[in-house]
This record gives C-alpha cells, sequence and structure tokens, in this order.
C-alpha cells in the first residue's frame, strides 16, 4: 500500500519548519505514514491478535 500524494503534501504542510532540516525527516514521516496505513488496512481484513495471542507470540522473544 502507498501513501497518497494528499496526505504526504499534508504531512509536509503540517511539519514545523525548524523540523523540515533535511529530507531524512520526510522520508522519516512518509514511512511512519505508509506503516500506519499498513496497520489500518490490517485492522479493516481482520488481520490482528487478541490481547493473549499478542502476548504469546512476545512471550517467545522475551525470553
Amino acid at each position: 500500500m502507498a501513501v497518497s500524494k494528499k496526505k504526504v503534501i499534508e504531512s509536509i504542510n503540517a511539519m514545523p519548519e525548524e523540523e523540515f532540516v533535511d529530507i531524512d525527516v520526510l522520508l522519516e514521516r512518509i514511512m511512519l505514514l505508509n506503516k500506519i496505513e499498513a496497520g489500518e488496512k490490517n485492522i479493516d481484513e481482520g488481520k490482528t491478535y487478541t490481547t493473549e495471542e499478542a502476548k504469546e507470540k512476545l512471550s517467545k522473544w522475551l525470553q
């Protein structure tokens, strides 16, 4: 899923001038928007975990 041009422009316009120091800041913001959109799509498609399922998956990582 790609971030829409409209959202990228909105994000640029919402950034305070002092944050817009280089392209890396903008790219990080675009990547974050892309991840948020992907997460929202997963929620809409029911691709989520219950709290118990998430705890079980995380417990394997935290051992």
